[in-house]
């Protein structure tokens, strides 16, 4: 999608602030207002959602989208106009068909060597066979990785069962299949190839030029660490060197310099950044190696612990506390927690307490006027036992 014009709020070769680059990125993100945009030029614009956990992409497009409801996105799901797929940084994404056929071979790189750690759990196996193999019984139907191992195992009876199914995963584009994903319904995981599942085959590895592009438009201003980051690429200096000439370039207050697009919209610092709620793993927080644009260095860390990410809110563009949803239970309504990691104003607290009302009402079965939701802020002991 075209980035809307807009004149910068700064010039090139400028140094750009944290609070500069968070405004930059919480436009592109749609973060700044919420947009009327459909929700699968949404999952187009952002090239795709981070989707780790099922609900995550549902509560991303609530913070980004106006009028957006869970069933326009399940509705994609089960048109498979969208999937989901182990795409960037190796992990499950949603996106929509067509990216799912161009980007799952742009970081086939990142596949390659994820392989390579499960070489000794692998000795004797032919990865053609392995590959041959695993295609032609995920698409005989979907099968469940437990599945996936067991029918390899009868080949390699004596190689490691998870660098089995791991390797499978590496060498074929497979996408997990509906039920799994759609709202309101549940579905264990089950596998077959996105070429099966989508009717038409994965198109030849693009160039990484226009994926640079598209980053830019979605993230930027960005460093070509932050993109490398963010697609789990490496050696991607040489394209924007290629790039360059239709890029503009500014500083951090690191020195570092930074890309972006010539026409892309960089608001002036003090545009007003409303609260949103933002699930674990949201495509904001995971776009950059430096996130200083939306997590100040004192939080570093304070929204999740190792691979357990809490959800997250922004608060004049930045982290400023952690969420939960909590099912009342017993006929209780819905509830959500805000953990504070700094203090709010009162005026925060109210702004912070009508989103998640908001949320609430979408979400949940709380009434639309929010009747029947509960927003309670809590310690952090009480947040985290």
């Amino acid at each position: 999608m075209a980035v809307k014009k807009k004149t910068s709020a700064a010039a090139p070769g400028a140094v750009l602030s944290p609070r500069a680059l968070g405004r930059a990125t919480l436009e592109r993100q749609l973060l700044l207002r919420r947009t009327p945009m459909s929700a699968e030029d949404a999952v187009r614009h952002l090239v795709g959602l981070q989707a780790q956990n099922t609900k995550p992409p549902y509560f991303q497009l609530l913070a980004r989208l106006a009028g957006f409801a869970p069933g326009r996105l399940a509705a994609l799901m089960e048109s498979r106009r969208v999937v989901r797929i182990v795409t960037l940084r190796s992990t499950i994404h949603t996106h929509t068909a067509d990216d799912a056929l161009t980007l799952r071979p742009l970081v086939q790189e990142a596949r390659d060597r994820e392989l390579r750690n499960f070489r000794k759990g692998l000795v004797g196996v032919d990865p053609d066979r392995l590959r041959d193999l695993s295609r032609a019984y995920v698409e005989e139907a979907p099968r469940t990785p437990k599945e996936i191992r067991e029918r390899l195992l009868t080949e390699w009876p004596d190689a490691d069962p998870q660098a089995l199914s791991t390797a499978a995963r590496c060498l074929l584009p497979l996408v997990q299949t509906t039920p799994r994903g759609v709202w309101g319904k549940s579905g264990q995981v089950a596998l077959t190839t996105a070429e099966h599942w989508l009717g038409r085959p994965s198109e030849p590895v693009p160039a990484p030029d226009a994926t640079v592009l598209r980053y830019l438009a979605a993230f930027g201003p960005a460093s070509v660490k932050d993109m490398q980051s963010w697609a789990g690429l490496t050696r991607m200096r040489e394209v924007f060197e290629r790039l360059r000439p239709q890029l503009v370039t500014f500083r951090d207050g690191n020195g570092v310099e930074l890309f972006d697009l010539p026409d892309a919209p960089r608001p002036a610092e003090d545009t007003p950044a409303p609260p949103r709620f933002l699930p674990e793993f949201d495509n904001v927080l995971l776009g950059h190696a430096d996130r200083t644009r939306v997590i100040p260095p004192p939080l570093k860390g304070r929204n999740g612990v190792g691979n357990q990410a809490y959800g997250s809110v922004l608060v004049d563009g930045f982290l400023a506390a952690i969420w939960r949803l909590e099912d009342g239970g017993a006929g209780a309504p819905p509830a959500v927690t805000v953990q504070e990691l700094r203090p709010f104003t009162a005026a925060e607290r109210d702004e912070v307490t009508d989103e998640a009302v908001s949320l609430l009402s979408v979400m949940t079965e709380a009434t639309a006027d929010g009747s029947g939701a509960d927003v309670r802020f809590a310690s952090f002991i009480d947040f985290d036992r």
